[in-house]
C-alpha cells in the first residue's frame, strides 16, 4: 500500500519522531527566526513598558488601542502567511519563477490589504464608546489607534518580506533590520512619548506615532539588506503577478489564516474589553500580563513559522517522511520551551509584573493573572506550532473552524461566566481564555495525525506550474 492509499490517520506515530538531522535543520531555521519574533514583539513591550511610566489611563488607552488595532489588521497579516506554503514549497521544488510570482503576489496583497485596514481604523473611537470602556480612557486610545494608520503598509510590507526571505531561508537581513528598528522605537518613544529635544509630550499618542515611523524604517531598512536575495524575486516586474484566478487562489489559502489569527487574537481583544467593563486597573493588568504572555508565546510562533517552512520545502521536494519528522521537531521544541515559562510564570509572577507598571494596584491584579498564564503556555505553544505544521501543507481551512469551536463557542462564553457570573472577575477572564487555548490545542493535534495520514501534494497556486 503506498501512501495515497493509505486511509487518513493510518502513518503510525513513530513516523512523526525527528531524527537528529530533523532537529538540527528545524533550528537551524527557528533560532533566527524566533529571535525575529522576539524582537517584533519586544516593540509593543517596550511601549508598554515607558508609556507605563506615564499613567494607568496611558497604559490602558495603549492596550485598548493596540487591541483595536491588531483587530482591524491581523486578518490581513494572516492573509500574507499564504505566502509561508506558497514560496517555500517553491523554493523546495526549485521553481525560480514561482518564487518570484509569489512575493509579487505578495506585495499586490499588502496594498490591498492596506486600504481596508485603513477605513476599519477610522471608527476606534465610536468603537470604544460602543463597546461601554472607560470614558476617560477613550479620548486617549482613539488618538493612539489614530497614529497607527501611518505604520499599517509598513507593516504589511515587511510581513511580505518577512515571510518571502523565511520561506528562503534567509533570515539575518530579518533580523538585522528588527534589531535595528527597536533601537529607532526606543529614541523615538524617549522624544515623543516623555517630550524631549523640544518636541512636546504627546504620551501614549507619541508611542503610536514613534511605531509608525518605526515600521517605515523596519521595512525600508530589510528591503536595503535582503536586496541580495530579494531581487531576483522582484525584477522583473511580472505581469502575472497581477492576474485574479491566482491571486484569488492565494487569499483561498490565506483567507482562513486570516480569519484564523482574527478568531484568536480576537478572543484576548474580547477578553480586554470585558476587563474594561470591570475598570481601568483590570485593563491596565490585563495589558501587561498580556505582553508577558505575549513575549514568551513569541518563542513558539517562530518555531511554528520554522515548522510551515521546513515542511513546506519537505512537500515541495517530495519529502512526505520528511515533513512528518519536521511537525515532531516542531512540536517537541515547542513543548520544551513553553514548560520552561510555564514555572516561571507560576514562580515570579510579582517581580515580572513590576517590570511594566510601577502602579502598586496593577502590579497586584497583574500578579493575579500571570499563574493562570503558567497553566494554559503548553498548550498555547501546541496550538500555534500545530497550526503552522498544517499551514506548510496548505491545510487552513479545518484550523479556522477548530479555533471557532475552541476560542468563541466554548472559551468566549466560559470568560464571560467565570468573570461575572462567580467572584473571580479578572482571574475568571483568564481561567476562560485557559480553557479555549487547551480546547483549540487538542483539536489541532487529533487534526495532524488526520492530514499528515493522508498524502502531501504540492499547493497548485498557476495553472502551468513553471
Amino acid at each position: 500500500m503506498n501512501e495515497a492509499d493509505q486511509p487518513p490517520g493510518a502513518i503510525a506515530l513513530g513516523a512523526y519522531r525527528p531524527g537528529r538531522a530533523d532537529v538540527a535543520a528545524l533550528f537551524e531555521l527557528a533560532a533566527p527566526v524566533t529571535v525575529v519574533q522576539v524582537a517584533m514583539m519586544a516593540m509593543g513591550a517596550i511601549d508598554t513598558i515607558m508609556v507605563g511610566r506615564v499613567s494607568p489611563t496611558a497604559l490602558a488607552a495603549v492596550a485598548l488601542g493596540n487591541l483595536y488595532f491588531f483587530g482591524m489588521a491581523v486578518f490581513g497579516m494572516g492573509v500574507l502567511f499564504a505566502l509561508d506554503p506558497v514560496i517555500s514549497q517553491a523554493v523546495g521544488a526549485a521553481d525560480r519563477v514561482g518564487i518570484a510570482r509569489g512575493v509579487q503576489r505578495g506585495g499586490v496583497l499588502a496594498i490591498g490589504l492596506t486600504l481596508v485596514a485603513s477605513l476599519l481604523l477610522v471608527p476606534a473611537g465610536d468603537f470604544l464608546i460602543l463597546t461601554r470602556q472607560p470614558a476617560e480612557v477613550v479620548p486617549v486610545a482613539e488618538a493612539y489607534a489614530h497614529g497607527l494608520i501611518l505604520g499599517i503598509f509598513p507593516f504589511y510590507g515587511f510581513v511580505v518580506l518577512r515571510q518571502s526571505l523565511q520561506a528562503m531561508t534567509r533570515v539575518r537581513p530579518i533580523i538585522v533590520a528588527v534589531v535595528a528598528a527597536n533601537v529607532v522605537n526606543v529614541a523615538l518613544n524617549w522624544v515623543l512619548v516623555f517630550g524631549h529635544l523640544g518636541v512636546p509630550a504627546l504620551g501614549a499618542e507619541g508611542s503610536a506615532w514613534a511605531t509608525s515611523l518605526s515600521r517605515w524604517f523596519m521595512l525600508l531598512m530589510l528591503a536595503a539588506v535582503g536586496w541580495g536575495d530579494l531581487r531576483p524575486a522582484l525584477i522583473p516586474l511580472r505581469r502575472d503577478a497581477l492576474a485574479i484566478p491566482p491571486l484569488r487562489r492565494i487569499l483561498g489559502v490565506g483567507a482562513p489564516i486570516g480569519a484564523q489569527q482574527t478568531l484568536e487574537f480576537g478572543v484576548f481583544g474580547a477578553a480586554g474589553l470585558l476587563m474594561g467593563l470591570l475598570g481601568t486597573v483590570a485593563v491596565a493588568s490585563h495589558q501587561v500580563a498580556l505582553q508577558l504572555a505575549a513575549l514568551t508565546f513569541m518563542i513558539p510562533v517562530g518555531v511554528a513559522q520554522a515548522t510551515s517552512v521546513v515542511v513546506g520545502q519537505a512537500v515541495g521536494r517530495s519529502d512526505p517522511a520528511g515533513a512528518r519528522r519536521a511537525v515532531g521537531a516542531g512540536l517537541a521544541a515547542a513543548t520544551a520551551f513553553m514548560s520552561l515559562t510555564a514555572v516561571m510564570f507560576l514562580t515570579l509572577p510579582g517581580p515580572l509584573a513590576r517590570a511594566f507598571s510601577s502602579d502598586a494596584a496593577v502590579v497586584g491584579a497583574a500578579a493575579m493573572l500571570l499563574p493562570i498564564a503558567g497553566v494554559f503556555q503548553v498548550f498555547d505553544g501546541l496550538q500555534v506550532t500545530g497550526a503552522g505544521a498544517l499551514r506548510g501543507v496548505g491545510d487552513t481551512r479545518v484550523p479556522m473552524l477548530l479555533n471557532l469551536l475552541g476560542f468563541w463557542i466554548i472559551g468566549l462564553p466560559a470568560c464571560w461566566w467565570l468573570g461575572f457570573g462567580t467572584d473571580l472577575g479578572p482571574e475568571g477572564v483568564w481561567w476562560g481564555l485557559a480553557l479555549g487555548i487547551g480546547i483549540v490545542a487538542l483539536l489541532i493535534l487529533a487534526r495532524i495525525r488526520r492530514r499528515f495520514g493522508r498524502e502531501l501534494r504540492r499547493l497548485v497556486i498557476d495553472e502551468d506550474p513553471a
